[in-house]
């Protein structure tokens, strides 16, 4: 084996393990926007934070073709996130008590969901055969749950967006309002959500209703009373709720933001992109500290070649909205050296949700950890997309200090070095097995051509 392979291996097993040390390194306080470097979170450390993570649907509530749904193996998936080098999941919320989303993606028929956050006490029996939900009393199990979860969660190092409303299913499962809590045949509260009378409730992601939305602030105050002492934790207002949803998830973010001003600690509250019909300028415009666009035509798509990040908001890249199921290590690389946080919604077991094998998207996997492991060893804070520098198109840098760049076909890239002085390091990284390869040292103060030493995609780091 050459000396250049030698090194290969060895950078590569110490990378392994500083990325596993990583995940157990403590949490310095909550997330907020990094002062200098707003694309990214930053805590007390003062070092920019990038998440990248795997998220699945049934990561807090139970869900399956039983009644009651087998229970999720937690402490496996935590396993599983460390293996890979992650360190940010979404916690999914399904607010329906069944659902059958045949019609609209190739599902298992039924999936039975549990538990929720009210009571289910009577009298009277809901639509479901059970007895019907008191919206005046918590199911204290369910918010144990969460915070058992987010706890565990913090121990390994994980960040957690709480999701606090799910608008998808609301648009998409056949009969969803008769599946809902708010429908009056459902709680012993006389609550009646569906405002226009027809039948499809999506009112109660907006306004309409004062006496729906006082029910939503009060779970919304529990969920902040019972996580809001972790360092890990992030809210997310709602899934993919409709177009018409922007002005009360607006509120439900103001809401949330001056409800915490009394509490010690303030966390991120985030807005994702409202499917189907959504603006991202509605994202931009609202008063998240965090969101997730989807894809939006033209030159600049999410998906192929994201836009650069300029700061108005951090950006979660979420690959749920980008393409539901897809994703690929491509992506994650364009995603990351322009300014973004690469997010993705994984099959897993493939219990839930379905598309392709576990094996198939072991790649992006890979890849996110690789990218995360990166970023904790170079000065992220003080770096931004610098497009133009690589002529790849895709570099972060602090021009004149540090530069990665991303070769998405592999080959050569010419980059301008001219901000620097003296010789700078070079470093190729594999960008799915995180293998590091050190080349000879490169002179500042002009253009210089580097050549990736194997063939395909490439990442290469100069300081």
């Amino acid at each position: 084996m050459g000396m250049a392979g030698m090194a290969a291996v060895c950078l590569a097993a110490m990378a392994a393990e500083g990325g596993a040390e990583a995940q157990a390194t403590p949490m310095r306080g909550p997330l907020r926007v990094h002062p200098a470097n707003p694309r990214y979170f930053t805590d007390n450390s003062g070092k920019a934070i990038l998440l990248v993570g795997s998220h699945t649907w049934n990561n807090l509530q139970d869900m399956g073709e039983t009644d009651p749904p087998a229970a999720f193996d937690f402490d496996g998936y935590l396993d599983f996130l460390a293996r890979h080098g992650h360190n940010f999941i979404r916690l999914w919320r399904w607010e329906l008590v069944n659902w059958d989303a045949t019609s609209h993606v190739p599902m298992p028929r039924t999936h039975f969901v549990a538990p929720h956050p009210w009571l289910r006490t009577g009298p009277g029996t809901a639509l479901d055969g059970k007895p019907k939900f008191d919206l005046s009393r918590f199911d204290e199990a369910y918010f144990r749950r969460l915070r058992s979860r987010i706890d565990a969660a913090r121990k390994r190092g994980i960040y957690v967006s709480v999701m606090l409303f799910e608008g998808w299913g609301m648009q998409f499962v056949a009969d969803a309002w008769k599946k809902h809590p708010f429908h009056p045949a459902n709680n012993v509260n006389g609550l009646d959500g569906d405002a226009n009378g027809d039948g499809k409730g999506l009112e109660i992601h907006t306004l309409a209703r004062p006496e729906v939305t006082r029910i939503q602030e009060a779970y919304v105050r529990k969920v902040m009373d019972t996580v809001g002492s972790f360092d890990n934790v992030l809210y997310e207002i709602g899934n993919e709720t409709h177009p018409s949803s922007t002005e009360w998830q607006y509120h439900m973010i103001r809401f949330m933001q001056e409800y915490e001003k009394g509490k010690r600690k303030r966390h991120p509250v985030g807005m994702t992109f409202q499917y189907r019909g959504g603006s991202n300028q509605t994202l931009f415009d609202s008063p998240a500290d965090w969101v997730s666009p989807n894809p939006e035509a033209g030159a600049r798509d999410y998906r192929t070649n994201p836009p650069t990040a300029d700061g108005r908001k951090v950006v979660l890249s979420d690959t749920d909205h980008l393409w539901g199921i897809g994703g690929n290590a491509d992506w994650v690389w364009r995603t990351f050296l322009r300014g973004h946080n690469p997010i993705f919604m994984d099959p897993y077991k493939r219990d839930i949700l379905e598309g392709g094998s576990f094996e198939q998207w072991e790649p992006v996997r890979r890849a996110l950890g690789v990218a995360l492991r990166l970023s904790r060893g170079v000065d992220l804070a003080s770096m931004s997309p610098q497009d133009a520098v690589a002529s790849s198109g895709y570099c972060l840098a602090k021009p004149g200090a540090e530069y990665v760049a991303y070769l998405p076909k592999g080959r050569e890239v010419t980059m301008d070095l001219t901000a620097a002085s003296g010789t700078l390091t070079v470093e190729w990284i594999h960008p799915i097995e995180g293998t590091v390869t050190r080349a000879e040292p490169v002179s500042g103060g002009s253009k210089q051509t580097l050549r990736a030493p194997f063939s395909g995609p490439a990442v290469v780091h100069l300081r």
